[in-house]
């Protein structure tokens, strides 16, 4: 193990540790009696009776006053305050403290509990103990050391030791989830879980992972949804399930990508893309109002509102409102195509008629979307999973909702005719044929559950990831993964 100086230094006083016969990494510790949240809350109780304590953190601060000292120990709960004197600990253990401890060791200390001049509540301390001995140093922020966000996001572990508003921000996230789960299990919603390895991939327009099964001989895909796995649990007879898992998508990385990232999806039955938008404004309005006491939620430097009935607009005049393009009178792609042309849009040119909307849609309308949007009925070529809308089937029934400038959730009435989706399958395979190499493949187990029969069904999918942007104030989704795909180090 190579070291710099500074670790060298450290490394010096181990050794120094394990000379006097001091484990800097014992196997049993301390049983640990408050954590120093729930000190500060119990202090005065615990001060008048005279109790001892015992806390554990990192050392973060210390301060030597020849035969005394103060420090301060962090934890996942806050700070608080000890003090060390070389008459109630001993000469030898007050000598290691002041000798062989730096900040970011992990200790112990048991002691009473006292209130400074200076009126800071501490423990005086009767004895210590190392728990973790720390090579590498705490960066020191005061300097604007380890502030690089690819750094940060590399070494996630720093990152959080280093910075409370970081643990806070996945707090909020588990706060998320717990309150999404929370709102599906109050409307008998089961959780289940469904396989991550698939022998056919399906329900997004994505590439996938590949791997292989070496004693089964055979070539799987890491999912890209759950959506088919979890249509045919419908299909059993559960009136509704979910599931919050990771997806995996072969693509690229920006602010709102990850190559790993995690969705919600539910199906319910007998429901229908207007009810699930029903279902999605009321569980991210109650996440909110279980994190936040409120609807309304501030970020960079907007207020993002949650209360109310949240718009609602089709494709088509989301379109046509930005660029006067109506893409209901223009269903092929040369009128399309021709009407861009004669609005001067610069855009860049797709193969087919849905992509080209997609393509309109995505540069002038998605970006402005910064309030909570349902953007309504889908060119079908887009949606192969959705249900035709019965006055117009070159459009389907589906939602997207938008905040921020970006998708937080999709949504159908589900395609529950297996003649029909036979024939969307048809048409994505065609796709792939062509070079579409995010088409869907053919799934026939899937078709045979709809032959089986499927109660029409309203199906969601939310990523977890965008909606952590907006509850923790956050502009990339590197920011609430704990641990976000990054370059091999040291490449462009």
């Amino acid at each position: 193990m190579e070291l710099n100086d500074l670790q060298q230094t450290r490394y010096g006083k181990l050794q120094a540790l394990q000379a006097a016969g001091i484990d800097p990494y014992p196997a049993r510790v301390p049983q640990r009696t408050h954590t120093l949240t729930a000190l500060r809350e119990q202090f005065d109780a615990l001060a008048e009776a005279g109790t001892s304590v015992t806390i554990m953190g990192r050392l973060r601060q210390r301060r030597v006053m020849g035969k005394s000292a103060f420090a301060h120990l962090n934890d996942d709960h806050g700070a608080f305050q000890v003090f060390l004197s070389k008459a109630d600990v001993g000469d030898e253990p007050f000598k290691h403290f002041v000798d062989l401890t730096d900040l970011g060791d992990i200790i112990a200390v048991t002691g009473t509990l006292f209130t400074t001049k200076m009126g800071e509540p501490s423990v005086h301390v009767t004895s210590w103990t190392m728990l973790s001995k720390a090579i590498t140093p705490p960066p020191d922020k005061r300097e604007g050391q380890f502030s690089d966000q690819e750094a940060r996001q590399r070494q996630r572990y720093v990152d959080l030791a280093a910075n409370p508003e970081v643990r806070e921000t996945f707090r909020i996230r588990a706060r998320l989830i717990t309150a999404m789960r929370q709102y599906l299990d109050q409307r008998g919603f089961l959780e289940v879980e469904t396989p991550v390895l698939q022998a056919i991939y399906g329900g997004a327009a994505a590439r996938p992972f590949t791997t292989h099964h070496n004693q089964l001989h055979q070539d799987l895909y890491m999912r890209i949804a759950t959506e088919l796995y979890l249509k045919r649990l419908i299909v059993g007879g559960f009136d509704g399930v979910y599931e919050i898992g990771k997806n995996f998508r072969n693509e690229g990385v920006d602010r709102t990508h990850n190559p790993e990232f995690t969705m919600l999806e539910v199906y319910q039955a007998y429901g229908d893309y207007e009810s699930i938008m029903e279902l999605t404004e009321g569980m991210i309005r109650f996440a909110a109002e279980q994190i936040f006491n409120s609807t309304s939620i501030e970020y960079q430097g907007q207020q993002i509102e949650l209360g109310g009935s949240w718009q609602r607009i089709t494709m088509r005049d989301a379109i046509f409102n930005k660029t006067g393009v109506d893409i209901r009178e223009c269903r092929e792609f040369d009128t399309l195509w021709e009407a861009i042309r004669e609005a001067g849009l610069k855009i860049e040119r797709k193969p087919t008629w849905a992509k080209q909307v997609d393509e309109l849609f995505s540069e002038f309308v998605e970006p402005e979307l910064i309030q909570p949007t349902f953007i309504t009925e889908y060119p079908q070529p887009l949606s192969p999973l959705a249900k035709r809308k019965a006055d117009d089937p070159q459009f389907v029934e589906r939602f997207e909702l938008f905040m921020l400038g970006a998708e937080i959730a999709n949504a159908f009435s589900e395609l529950n005719d297996p003649f029909d989706q036979e024939q969307r399958f048809l048409e994505q395979g065609r796709d792939y044929a062509a070079g579409d190499d995010e088409a869907m493949q053919m799934d026939e187990d899937f078709l045979e559950a709809l032959r089986v029969g499927m109660p029409p069904t309203g199906g969601l999918g939310i990523g977890i990831d965008r909606l952590c942007l907006l509850f923790t104030n956050q502009t990339t989704i590197r920011e609430v993964i704990f641990f976000p795909h990054l370059r091999k180090q040291g490449e462009e």
